[in-house]
């Protein structure tokens, strides 16, 4: 495969200062002094400044599910630049966004009807928050005022995000953060779980112990239980089989808000297009971002449920009913590139070439990485995996760390990594042969940190 790149631009996309950037989640101190750059992509590859391809295991950061810059997605935004370029969505509205808003209602489980749209991941978990928090508000039950999220779990860094998070590094920084916020255990069991493909058959009771945080609080203080179906950020855990239905009977005995946060897996990660989808549970509320637009310009979004909807439209019709929001709710370039991000999905029948490679593609992870020195779990599920590696002597995290500078520099491939563990969570277009290439990769660079 050829790479067509502009090189006329590759002298002025190398910095000549590196200090004014404050890089997020990144060791800036290190990363200065021997930077990784990326100047250009294309479908399953990066390309450095310097012309060198590097194949990409991560899908960006889990968003670019359809390949790097797709020809009909490039064109869906340079049309729509060219006929509109902002909108305001406060009083206002334009129509790719109200298509694009039935398109994915349209995907979403049968209750799940009313998208808001906001820029990211992190701000539709804070806008589920406070739609939650807020509903019960319209009901006339202000009481329930507690949030309930899983330790382990990752969504966003907003506030809210981090309350209900439950990744320490993300937490103790930053103060008290919200009151009134409880964690259930996480779901993972190296003993019990190690080498599992897809779903752990040891877990479901873990479900059970949000009645133990019920009794503790009362029903009647608790308004909404948050958790990824598949915890991404953490480590990549797949729920264990029945975990999600009980967590959902849990809540619907006791009224209580589920919303589950698919920026991750949503939109073809698992094979469905949304995790929901999967599992045959249907939240109250699903967060999206990243892969709805595979990427290509910040977006991310909440679809509600009917019930949710409907309990605000109440009082004059010339009032504001919900008093949330951003500037670039649906903006136009988003929401055309996430047209054009659907329409690819649908004609390339990703989802369904998900499902199909799953199998194969959870086989060849297991009879090509286990028996290699430091691997101490591989957890894998629809297009993703995660591979546990024994800590350095040097500290937690440097193995990773080392995995992931090696992987640029030395073999031609990007690694995302979290503590030491790698996730492999590829574009949905990936070939057999690609497939083939990617894990001798990630064979080599874990052979070449043993």
């Amino acid at each position: 495969m050829s790479l067509a790149f502009d090189q006329s631009s590759r002298h002025d996309a190398v910095p000549n200062d590196l200090e004014a950037w404050w890089l997020p989640f990144t060791a800036n101190r290190a990363f200065k002094k021997n930077p990784r750059m990326i100047s250009g992509a294309k479908d399953m590859y990066y390309l450095t400044p310097e012309g060198k391809k590097i194949m990409d295991s991560a899908a960006g950061l889990w968003c670019c599910n359809a390949g790097h810059n797709r020809d009909s997605i490039v064109h869906a935004i340079q049309k729509q630049a060219a006929e509109l370029d902002f909108s305001p969505s406060f009083n206002f509205g334009h129509p790719t966004a109200f298509a694009l808003a039935s398109r994915i209602a349209a995907m979403a489980p049968d209750t799940l009807d009313h998208v808001f749209f906001c820029n990211s991941g992190s701000e539709a978990v804070d806008t589920a928050l406070k739609m939650a928090l807020a509903y019960w508000n319209v009901r006339g039950m202000g009481s329930k005022t507690r949030l309930i999220g899983r330790e382990r779990g990752y969504h966003g860094v907003g506030f809210g995000g981090i309350s209900v998070g439950g990744i320490v590094n993300n937490r103790k920084f930053f103060g008290g953060l919200l009151t009134g916020v409880d964690h259930m255990p996480h779901t993972y069991n190296r003993k019990e779980q190690a080498f599992t493909k897809g779903e752990p058959e040891w877990g479901a009771h873990l479900a059970d112990d949000l009645e133990r945080i019920i009794t503790l609080h009362d029903a009647s203080t608790i308004a909404a239980v948050i958790v990824e179906p598949m915890a991404g950020s953490t480590g990549v855990l797949p729920p264990p089989k029945g975990y999600l239905k009980r967590l959902r009977e849990i809540c619907t005995k006791h009224d209580i808000l589920l919303i589950f946060d698919e920026v991750i897996s949503g939109f073809g990660r698992l094979g469905h297009a949304f995790a929901a989808e999967r599992f045959g549970v249907t939240p109250d509320f699903i967060c999206f971002a990243k892969a709805v637009n595979s990427g290509t310009v910040p977006m991310g979004g909440v679809i509600a449920s009917k019930q949710v909807h409907d309990a605000f439209m109440k009082g004059p019709e010339h009032a504001i009913e919900l008093f949330h929001g951003y500037t670039y709710s649906g903006h136009p370039l988003a929401a055309a590139a996430a047209l054009a991000t659907l329409d690819l999905y649908r004609e390339e029948d990703l989802f369904e070439k998900t499902r199909k490679r799953e199998q194969a593609w959870m086989d060849a992870l297991m009879s090509t990485l286990q028996p290699l020195p430091n691997v101490v779990d591989i957890r894998t599920i629809g297009l993703v995996a995660a591979i546990d590696l024994a800590p350095h002597p040097d500290g937690v995290g440097k193995r990773a760390y080392d995995a992931m500078d090696k992987g640029f520099r030395d073999h031609g491939i990007m690694i995302r990594i979290t503590a030491d563990t790698l996730a492999l969570t590829p574009p949905l277009i990936m070939t057999d042969n690609e497939m083939d290439e990617l894990l001798d990769k990630v064979k080599k660079v874990i052979l070449a940190v043993a």
